[in-house]
């Protein structure tokens, strides 16, 4: 016998001369293509239609994660013979096929002779079962592909990637782009007041000094407090007005200033919007990836995840790839020129490179990488993310990076992980009491 899924329902064939179909495979392959052919070799013997699409949805959600449904077993159990162990069912996806055979008993193959047969299925199967067209098949299986994509993108709204891939992404290209307007103001402004640069060194806060003080003969003592507000210094503030008394810069024209403090206010609120973003890259950091953000920083974790594409690309890779992961070039360069290769990528950035000694930078690059991958392994595959495991991590690396400098013997792996177990556990019920009362308030509301 043959178990096919479809969009539709689940079929169960019946194959004629069992010894010469896996005897003579070629011939199969060709035959399959023929209708008539297959008609010969294979008999349908139950059709078990799905009752709506969300019935459809639950099914191919079953199938996918290698667990037997209500509607499968019963179609097995009334329509198989009763003596298992003289039946032999083919099946496509072989998690589905050790399901069967370990709850209903049933022996289950896979691949050969079996994946012809189903692709001949899969090509004529409008024509086995009655009253169905290839259109309302096509249909069906468009409509069953929506809903499943749907679902899986559904799955956990909080624990999307993408948004911070997109986010770092952007958080890159503003900062060059603020950097280079601000450099553009610093110019332009310079030529009206070129005592100011020397005095503010912050590019933000020159560009809220330009837009604010326009013409600098127009600055008195009223707009001290002002500045000093701005400035954050009142010694500062006392230097910029009495540099705009004495300012050797050149007079500008109304319209000039009106230009320059309209590009000003672009850039001021485009720093501004630069704050909320890292907020918000923050938040979804301690959403998605809490125990990496714990341990390397939110902004150097979400360029790791970047540069792997998402969490569990990087979760996949081993902790010698997530070391250089980001010096790429420098590394096909050292194995061509047979020179040294890199000792680390992205994880540079960390603080504790930069702490340790030269001679200790790689013996702690490598051991961080370690904790990276096993930090992004515990975000990726927890039920429930808690930061627990990457303030441990954290703790591991700190007592490692002193060791280095003191000799002080750090504590070994089993003792921290077993109190970190202990503390994530508690953390995870916690978070779940939370979720469970925020859950039974939405429903009070909404009833």
């Amino acid at each position: 016998h043959v178990l096919f899924e479809h969009a539709v329902g689940y079929a169960l064939l019946a194959l004629k001369e069992v010894e010469e179909i896996s005897l003579l495979q070629p011939q199969v392959e060709e035959s399959v293509l023929n209708l008539g052919k297959f008609h010969s070799i294979v008999r349908l013997v139950a059709f078990c239609p799905f009752a709506s699409s969300q019935v459809a949805l639950e099914n191919a959600n079953a199938v996918s994660e290698g667990v037997v449904h209500e509607d499968l077993r019963l179609l097995l159990e009334t329509h198989l013979p009763s003596k298992k162990k003289k039946v032999l069912l083919g099946v496509g996806d072989p998690k589905i096929g050790a399901a069967i055979q370990e709850e209903l008993g049933y022996n289950c193959q896979t691949g050969g002779v079996i994946a012809e047969i189903l692709r001949g299925v899969r090509l004529h199967f409008h024509n086995l079962v009655k009253g169905l067209t290839d259109l309302s098949a096509c249909k069906a299986q468009l409509g069953l592909g929506h809903s499943y994509s749907r679902a899986k993108v559904k799955f956990n709204v909080n624990r999307v990637d993408n948004m911070i891939i997109q986010s770092i992404s952007l958080l890159d290209q503003l900062d060059k782009d603020i950097n280079t307007f601000s450099m553009r103001v610093r110019e332009w402004y310079g030529y009206h007041f070129p005592e100011l640069v020397k005095i503010i060194n912050d590019n933000a806060t020159y560009c809220r000094l330009a837009q604010f003080i326009g013409n600098r003969r127009e600055l008195n003592e009223d707009k001290l407090e002002k500045l000093e507000e701005l400035t954050m210094d009142g010694a500062k503030a006392k230097a910029i007005l009495d540099a705009s008394r004495s300012s050797m810069g050149m007079d500008i024209s109304a319209i000039d200033l009106i230009n320059i403090e309209s590009f000003s206010s672009r850039v001021v609120s485009l720093s501004e919007y630069r704050q909320s973003l890292h907020t918000y890259l923050r938040s979804k950091m301690s959403q998605v990836a809490p125990s990496l953000s714990a341990l390397i920083g939110e902004a150097v974790g979400a360029r790791l995840i970047a540069h792997a594409g998402s969490l569990t690309n990087l979760a996949k890779y081993p902790a010698s790839t997530v070391q250089i992961l980001g010096a790429e070039k420098a590394l096909f360069r050292a194995l061509k020129t047979r020179g040294n290769t890199p000792k680390y990528g992205l994880i540079f950035h960390s603080t504790f490179i930069g702490r340790a000694a030269a001679k200790n930078k790689g013996r702690i690059s490598r051991y961080l990488a370690n904790k990276c991958s096993i930090a992004s392994r515990i975000d990726c595959f927890s039920e429930v993310p808690t930061s627990v495991f990457g303030e441990k991590l954290r703790e591991q690396v700190e007592e490692r990076l002193s060791f280095y400098e003191t000799g002080e013997i750090p504590r070994k792996n089993l003792d921290v992980m077993k109190e970190a177990m202990v503390q994530a556990e508690e953390a995870a019920a916690e978070i779940t009491r939370k979720l469970e009362k925020q859950e039974k308030k939405r429903l009070k509301k909404k009833k």
